[in-house]
C-alpha cells in the first residue's frame, strides 16, 4: 500500500507524544513493506519567518491555498492509495482535505485531541473540564480567550472550526479516535458516528520489563496545569507530611510550570526534577519506576505514558476520567484516583508504593494488557484495516464502520495537542 502522511510537526523544544505517534506509525508501516511518504510542515520554522509572514499566519490557519495547490500537485504525481492526516495547525490548515478531493485520493484522519469541537483541543478552561463549545458555536472559546489566554489568538482557531466543520465531516472517509471516551464526546457533538472508529495508539515493545519493585515514582510529560502537575505537588506534600512513601518522585519534562516545579523540588531529597529526557532516558526511567503517575485534570483523549508503562510491566496511578478509565483497570493494572483531588491521588500512590507485592502483580497484569491491546502487531492490523475501509468507501464499496467499544472489535489508543503557535 502507498500512504502519504500529512502532519504539522510540533516544536522540538517541547516533548510531543503526537510527533512520536506519527513517527512510530510511519516506521511500522515501512517495516511491514508499505510505501510511506510525508507531507510536512514544522512549527520550528515559524521563528525564521519574516515579520510580514508571521503577521499573516493567523489568516492561513483556517485556510492555506498554497498548501492546497502544493499537496494536490504531489498527489496527482504520486497517486498514493490513501492520505493519512494528523495535525494541520498552524501551517497546513484544512486545505489539505480539499487537495485530497482535488486529486481524488481518500483521506483518513487521526484525532489526537478535541480540536473538532474545542478550539484549543483540550476541553478545559481555568483548570476545569469545559464542554461549552461542544455541539455549539465556538464563541465561548473566543470570549474566554481559551487559546493561550488570548481572545485574539483564539479567533483563528474558532474561525477554522466553524468554517471547516462540514469539510472535515465530508472530506474524511474514516476518523481514527484514540479512545472510546473521545469518540463518545465527538458523537454527542454531532460528528457522523459511522465515520468514527476507535484505534488506540500502539507502543513499541521496549524489549524488557521492570525487574524488582522499582526505585522511584515517575511523572513524565508536559509541565502544565492540565496535566495535573500542581495536583501532584499537593499530593506529594501530603505524603511527605505523613512520612513519605520510601522512594523519591522523579519529574521529567518541560512546560509553563517549569520554574514552579524547579523551585518546589529545590533542596528536597524526596523529589528530583530532571528536565527533558530523550527517548532512551524516558524508557529507562519508566523501567525503573514503582509506578507512573498521570494525574491529568483535563479529559485525556488517550494517555500515551500509561501505555508505555504497561509495555514495561509498570502500573499507573491515573485520574479516573477520560481515556484513563479504559486504559487502567482499577486495582488490576493500576489505580484510578478521583479527578482533581490531591488526597485521593496521594492514597493511590501510597497504595502501590507501600505494597511491593501488589505493585509487581499490577505490573504483570499491565504488561498482559499491553500485549493484547497496544502492541505493534495490533497497531499495524488496525491501521491497515482502517486504510482499506477508507479506500473501499471512496471506491463505492459501502460505508459500514467496523464495531467499536471493546478490544475484540475495532480497537487499537495521544496526547493532546501542545500549544505552540507563535513559537
Amino acid at each position: 500500500m502507498h500512504v502519504l502522511v500529512v502532519h504539522n510537526r510540533y516544536a522540538s523544544a517541547q516533548p510531543s507524544g503526537e510527533n512520536n505517534v506519527v513517527d512510530q506509525e510511519v516506521a511500522l508501516l515501512r517495516e511491514a513493506g508499505h510505501r510511506v511518504g510525508a507531507f510536512e510542515r514544522r512549527s520550528d520554522d515559524i521563528g525564521a519567518l519574516s515579520l510580514l509572514a508571521k503577521a499573516a499566519l493567523p489568516l492561513r490557519v483556517p485556510w492555506n491555498p498554497a498548501v492546497r495547490a502544493e499537496l494536490a500537485a504531489r498527489l496527482r504525481a504520486e497517486r498514493p492509495d490513501v492520505v493519512h492526516v494528523h495535525n494541520v495547525f498552524p501551517l497546513l490548515s484544512p486545505a489539505v482535505l480539499a487537495a485530497c478531493a482535488d486529486a481524488g485520493v481518500p483521506a483518513v484522519a487521526t484525532l489526537h485531541n478535541y480540536t473538532q469541537v474545542c478550539p484549543p483541543g483540550t476541553l478545559q478552561r481555568d483548570g476545569r473540564p469545559c464542554t461549552e463549545c461542544v455541539g455549539a458555536t465556538p464563541l465561548p472559546a473566543v470570549r474566554h480567550g481559551c487559546y493561550r489566554g488570548s481572545r485574539l489568538a483564539t479567533v483563528p482557531l474558532a474561525v477554522s472550526l466553524s468554517v471547516n466543520r462540514r469539510r472535515w465531516w465530508s472530506g474524511v472517509e474514516r476518523f481514527f479516535c484514540i479512545s472510546t471516551a473521545q469518540r463518545d464526546v465527538l458523537v454527542r457533538s454531532g460528528m457522523p458516528a459511522e465515520r468514527l472508529a476507535v484505534k488506540h495508539n500502539f507502543v513499541p515493545d521496549p524489549g524488557s520489563c521492570r525487574a524488582g519493585a522499582g526505585e522511584h515514582l515517575l511523572y513524565l510529560g508536559r509541565l502544565a496545569e492540565a496535566k495535573g502537575v500542581r495536583l501532584l505537588m499537593a499530593a506529594w506534600d501530603e505524603l511527605a507530611a505523613a512520612g513519605g512513601v520510601g522512594v523519591p518522585l522523579v519529574i521529567a519534562g518541560t512546560g509553563p510550570l517549569e520554574r514552579e516545579v524547579t523551585a518546589w523540588a529545590a533542596g528536597r531529597d524526596d523529589v528530583r526534577y530532571v528536565g527533558l529526557y530523550d527517548p532512551d532516558q524516558c524508557r529507562g526511567a519508566i523501567a525503573r519506576a514503582v509506578a507512573v503517575v498521570a494525574p491529568s485534570t483535563w479529559l485525556e483523549a488517550f494517555g500515551l505514558v500509561v501505555v508505555e508503562a504497561m509495555a514495561a510491566g509498570v502500573p499507573a496511578v491515573a485520574a479516573g476520567h477520560g481515556a484513563f478509565v479504559e486504559l487502567v483497570e482499577d486495582g488490576v493494572t493500576g489505580v484510578l484516583h478521583r479527578p482533581g483531588e490531591a488526597s485521593s491521588l496521594a492514597t493511590g500512590i501510597r497504595r502501590i508504593a507501600g505494597d511491593p507485592v501488589l505493585g509487581r502483580e499490577m505490573g504483570r497484569a499491565a504488561r498482559l494488557r499491553y500485549e493484547r491491546g497496544f502492541s505493534p502487531a495490533i497497531g499495524l492490523e488496525r491501521l491497515v484495516e482502517g486504510y482499506r475501509t477508507a479506500i473501499a468507501v471512496r471506491a463505492g464499496g459501502g460505508d459500514s464502520a467496523p464495531p467499536t467499544g471493546n478490544d475484540k472489535g475495532w480497537l487499537a489508543a495521544g496526547h493532546p495537542r501542545e500549544q505552540e503557535w507563535g513559537q
